[in-house]
């Protein structure tokens, strides 16, 4: 008899993804078991040795308030601190990191292995159980079954993966680790709609054959920035990178090869990300531009491996030989690690609920590259999400939805949810409309609460939370209290004489009696909180219009086939779903913005028509009635 085993959670897949899920689901007290296919490459950076950048930093910000863990490692392993931005406004500044590779990998999978309620498990699982349209549980490639009352998948690039190095290709999830053929195919047989997706990866270079003086250094900051708000230690940058550019020569060369590029030749299917191109499409696409910028950027501390950030390729070998023979610095570098191209299978992110649960299957999760999104970021915010609410749903508790205006969490999976995708989903600040609330420095104060009642956030961390917000509010008080005499002899408030672009805090600090001691961070946090505070009234405004909005009740006999205006599809779609409000048909794939607003105006039209037959003045019924 094969083995049988039984969790409350199973979590295939130890990426980002997947161990930001087993530990929200361990640590919020379930019974959870972490299945990989190999337990040395837990948390592998499969792709830049980098955490954070811009809207990725916010996001990484986001999971450590919730009590995620990927801030206090990148903070732990991190080899050079940057906060982009620096010298511009609190709501685009970003922390980003360089992290020893192999260091992330050692230290995640330590924590992993001392978590209470987690068991590691090296597998391969082939199948996923359903039983009335249920998840039961996984089989793996031995016969073994593991039974669970909800399974949550993070599979990365592994389902179906194909490595393309030029014209020559082999099946793989990564560079010669096997890929996820039969769960792939498994996916595909019960139900679930999948699509090709592309990535990439470039050369690892050996810093010993570089001519580092040729490259212009990138130091980090002299006073690093942590990503978690629980890091209290002093941070040391202990590494530069390097920014070095292409050239004519370069291009002409891979001009020239274009045709030994999967990429070109049709080989490839999967779409590629739009806004991390290969080299060969950067210079296909912007054929003006006479050189491409690149980063070099070591691995970690005890290996001669060094990253090209910005020249990812699936050319052949010998032409990413040639690419670099072109380049003045890296013309005598050697290559330790082939560039290369990778296609998969992701499934269409329509079909999930905002739980990240599947719709057409209860208790199945999925989380990270599966549904279509890039980057490590993305991938550990989904499987924070998809760990909390498959343990709220085994503890029968009301399922955690972020909204847009509550984080960039939210706009990122209210996206994928939504709107699908076409090409690997990359978040960025421009995708969130109310992104003057949502910055790195308010991050625990708009989403803290949440992790201390879940369980995420423990008690001594929570206590420290609410000190630090006490804190800042007594600087307020002060500041509102406090009067200055301007050049002009005109008195105004501290608070108010902030809000000139050109006074800094800091420098306000120095010149006048105040009376409380904030850190840097709690420092950027009070002067963005005061500077923006007339857009962010302003948004509260609009905030609160909309949720009015989607709050309004659809009736139970609305003939949505009836409505004027609305597509075919999206009646459909509401008749098949029959949202009982607003905000909730704007959930549903295929219902577009504009279908939503016909909706609202056929409701009001359907009220007042209900009032004309009451005679009841216009406006003296309530909304919703």
């Amino acid at each position: 008899m094969n083995f049988v085993d039984e969790y409350d959670v199973i979590v295939i897949g130890a990426g980002h993804a997947g161990c930001e899920a087993a530990h929200a689901a361990s640590t919020i007290g379930l019974k959870t078991c972490l299945i990989t296919f190999h337990l040395d490459t837990i948390a592998q950076m499969s792709c830049n040795p980098a955490i954070g950048g811009l809207a990725k930093g916010h996001l990484v910000r986001e999971i450590d308030a919730l009590g995620g863990i990927m801030g206090l490692l990148a903070d732990e392993t991190g080899i050079q601190f940057r906060l982009l931005n620096r010298s511009r406004g609190g709501a685009v500044q970003a922390p980003r990191a360089q992290s020893d590779k192999a260091l992330y990998r050692l230290t995640m999978k330590n924590w992993m292995e001392n978590i209470p309620n987690l068991t590691l498990f090296q597998g391969i699982v082939t199948e996923i159980l359903i039983k009335n349209q249920k998840a039961t549980g996984v089989l793996t490639l031995e016969g073994n079954r593991l039974l669970a009352k909800a399974v949550i998948l993070t599979p990365g690039t592994f389902l179906n993966g194909l490595i393309h190095i030029g014209l020559h290709s082999y099946s793989a999830g990564r560079a010669n680790e096997p890929a996820s053929l039969e769960l792939g195919e498994n996916l595909k047989k019960i139900g679930l709609k999948t699509f090709r997706l592309k990535t990439g990866t470039p050369m690892r270079l050996d810093k010993n054959t570089i001519e580092w003086d040729r490259f212009t250094p990138q130091p980090g900051d002299k006073e690093p920035v942590p990503f978690s708000f629980r890091t209290h230690k002093t941070l040391e940058n202990r590494i530069l990178c390097y920014i070095g550019h292409t050239n004519q020569k370069t291009h002409k060369i891979i001009n020239q090869n274009l045709d030994k590029s999967p990429l070109y030749s049709g080989k490839i299917v999967g779409i590629g990300p739009r806004f991390c191109p290969s080299i060969e499409d950067k210079i296909v696409k912007f054929p003006h531009h006479l050189r491409h910028q690149f980063f070099l950027e070591p691995e970690g501390l005890e290996t001669s491996e060094t990253y090209v950030n910005g020249i990812s390729s699936s050319l052949p070998l010998e032409v990413q030989k040639d690419i670099l023979k072109s380049i003045p610095g890296l013309d005598q570098a050697k290559i330790l690690r082939p560039a290369y191209g990778i296609e998969y299978d992701a499934v269409i992110p329509t079909q999930l609920h905002p739980t990240l649960e599947t719709r057409p299957f209860k208790n199945l999760f999925l989380a990270g590259q599966i549904n279509g999104t890039s980057g490590y970021e993305e991938a550990a915010a989904q499987g924070l999400i998809a760990g909390i609410n498959a343990s709220l749903k085994i503890k029968r508790g009301k399922p955690f939805i972020l909204r847009r205006d509550e984080a960039y969490i939210g706009v990122l999976i209210d996206d994928l949810i939504t709107k699908g995708v076409e090409e690997p989903y990359r978040l960025y600040t421009s995708r969130a409309e109310y992104r003057l609330f949502l910055r790195i420095d308010n991050a625990d104060k708009r989403l803290t609460p949440y992790g201390y009642k879940m369980g995420l956030i423990c008690e001594k961390d929570y206590e420290t939370f609410l000190k630090k917000q006490e804190k800042i509010k007594k600087a307020m008080n002060f500041l509102r209290r406090e009067k200055i005499r301007t050049e002009s002899q005109e008195s105004l408030s501290l608070w108010d004489f902030l809000k000139k672009p050109e006074v800094k805090l800091k420098n306000m600090v120095e010149y006048t009696k105040f009376n409380v001691h904030l850190s840097d961070e709690e420092m950027r946090h009070t002067e963005s909180e005061i500077k923006y505070e007339g857009y962010i009234r302003k948004q509260e405004r609009e905030i609160a219009r909309i949720r009015k909005a989607d709050g309004e009740k659809i009736p139970e006999n609305t003939d949505f086939l009836k409505i004027p205006g609305l597509t075919r599809e999206a009646a459909e779609k509401l008749d098949e779903f029959r949202p009982p409000t607003i905000g909730e048909a704007k959930k549903i794939p295929g219902v577009t913005p504009a279908a939503t607003v016909n909706l609202h105006v056929h409701l009001q039209v359907q009220k007042r028509k209900r009032q004309v037959k009451q005679n009841v003045p216009r406006g003296t019924l309530k909304n919703n009635e």
